[in-house]
């Protein structure tokens, strides 16, 4: 299967590469590739016709999101829409990465599949736009939606890749005698490595019905507990302060609970497991 993976140079993307390499790959990245210039886009792709087009690409930083939303829309809203828009043209799927933050967090139980969205911030904003685009452009779509992501971070020309929680907790332990950590804000931290493999278990050797579906490794966390598993595994004794996220100012809300239930498709293993296998990676 030829296959497009646009945004191949993120942390998920790079992972999405790594365990699909057995497939006729054609990896995109910026600068070459950017999604937001439609008509160069159509062009390229065109070019490549794939089977099957993987969009990773995405404005991640949501606090950041807060002051650039005109940016934010064009490469995490209407990127989405012109790649719908090709691919429906070609009569090929498009799996599209959305997130936990297109619902506010204020279910109890978490979210299902077909649970009604309602983002609380610029950054799920523009992610539920995307998920509008694409289902009203094209019919054959996968949405996956997934949620605090940690993994390998590449070096792309010389700076480092996006830090995630792990190794942001890390660092800090390095220098802070005590580290605030956010006890009231829950989802499921997923294995960039996991979510990969399921994405090629599911739907590149299969062919499951177009629609929406959520990915993320099992059990839910605060992030204070996330923390604390962090220091455990790595046997670490260091003083975590719970904090309430409103003692942090920030502009973009976050949602309470986030957490995704996976309805359809096998799930994947508890997020302690898979923090585990990275944390021995990133030993060695």
């Amino acid at each position: 299967m030829k296959i497009l993976i646009i945004g191949a140079g993120g942390m998920l993307g790079s992972a999405v590469v790594r365990y699909l390499s057995k497939e006729e790959l054609i990896v995109a990245d910026r600068p070459e590739w950017d999604i937001t210039k439609e008509e160069e886009l159509r062009t390229k792709v065109l070019n490549i016709l794939p089977d099957l087009v993987i969009n990773c690409a995405a404005f991640t930083n949501v606090e950041a999101a807060e002051s650039q939303r005109e940016l934010v829309f064009q490469i995490n809203a209407r990127g989405p829409l012109y790649l719908a828009t090709i691919t429906r043209q070609l009569d090929i799927p498009l799996l599209h990465i959305s997130t936990d933050y297109v619902f506010d967090g204020q279910a109890l139980n978490g979210y299902n599949e077909d649970d009604v969205t309602s983002p609380l911030n610029v950054y799920g904003q523009s992610k539920e736009q995307a998920e509008k685009n694409i289902t009203a452009t094209c019919q054959k779509y996968y949405i996956i939606r997934s949620s605090w992501l940690f993994g390998p971070s590449l070096k792309i020309k010389g700076k480092m890749g996006k830090k995630n929680f792990v190794d942001k907790m890390l660092e800090s332990a390095q220098d802070q005698k005590v580290i605030k950590v956010v006890n009231d804000q829950y989802s499921k931290p997923t294995y960039t490595n996991d979510l990969a493999v399921a994405i090629r278990e599911n739907f590149v050797k299969k062919s499951p019905a177009y629609g929406f579906y959520h990915l993320a490794n099992e059990g839910s966390a605060s992030w204070l507990n996330y923390a604390e598993e962090i220091f455990k595994q790595k046997k670490m004794i260091v003083k975590l302060l719970p904090v309430p996220c409103s003692s942090f100012f920030t502009q973009a809300k976050r949602p309470k609970n986030s957490s995704l239930n996976n309805n359809k498709l096998p799930k994947l293993r508890p997020w302690p497991a898979a923090l585990a296998d990275y944390l021995k990676k990133i030993n060695h």
